[in-house]
């Protein structure tokens, strides 16, 4: 949200279509706030419903800012190293994690 709130500017690169043809697009996150976007009218390759984005440069929605506003898990982290290699290092929340503090809830039974 903070590309709405204050004009920060994320880079974003598209993995599945890198050299399609130039479009304009909004990315769009999937919290029903009305300020919930990462980039609007930018120039991106060919963007489809399902391509892996990369939206570069969001350290406070990692793990230690991020939220579970409107019950949204945690996504996983990967780091990339040096050498360019990918490598996750934090796994992505289960429903299980979300309500893990609670009492009540059994995951493992079938119940």
């Amino acid at each position: 949200m903070r590309p709405a709130m204050y004009g920060a500017y994320h880079h974003i690169t598209n993995l599945t279509h890198p050299d399609g043809p130039i479009e304009v697009v909004d990315v769009v996150g999937s919290l029903c706030e009305n300020n919930d976007k990462f980039a609007v009218n930018r120039e991106l390759p060919h963007t489809e419903i399902g391509d892996l984005l990369v939206i570069h440069d969001t350290g406070a929605h990692g793990f230690s800012m991020g939220y579970q506003y409107n019950a949204k898990l945690r996504s996983a982290e990967i780091l990339y190293t040096e050498e360019g290699k990918a490598r996750q290092i934090r796994r992505a929340e289960r429903p299980e994690d979300y309500f893990a503090t609670l009492y009540g809830f059994d995951f493992e039974s079938d119940q």
